[in-house]
């Protein structure tokens, strides 16, 4: 029985090691706002003034990107990977939540832009 409640222990330590961490990023209008996940405690809040925010990514962890504009609107998202490689998607930003796919090291979020053809 103390051999089966030390595994059960060990193989519980060992997933809780390499379990990942997710955070969440709030984007809506001209404030961006970073929260913590499970608590949804407010850590800061920044205005957007650059044409993209950067989100560094530790490896292994998730990103929740919460786009809440008001308007139908878009926003384009340009995902590093840690091998250099990147991606570019142009994301609905009304109200969806999106996660960084697996890999992503940095994710640098656009702003809000109306959907007109060439507007990119």
């Amino acid at each position: 029985m103390k051999k089966l409640t030390l595994s059960i222990g060990l193989v519980a330590v060992i997933l809780s090691t390499k379990a990942q961490d997710t955070t969440c990023t709030y984007f809506t209008g001209k404030r961006v706002l970073e929260f913590d996940y499970q608590t949804n405690e407010v850590l800061y809040e920044v205005e957007q003034k650059s044409k993209y925010y950067d989100i560094e990514v530790k490896y292994g962890n998730v990103l929740c990107l919460d786009l809440s504009d008001y308007k139908y609107k878009v926003r384009k998202v340009i995902t590093t990977f840690f091998d250099g490689t990147t991606r570019t998607d142009i994301l609905d930003s009304e109200n969806d939540v999106y996660y960084s796919p697996r890999g992503a090291v940095k994710i640098s979020v656009g702003k809000s832009r109306n959907i007109i053809l060439g507007n990119y």
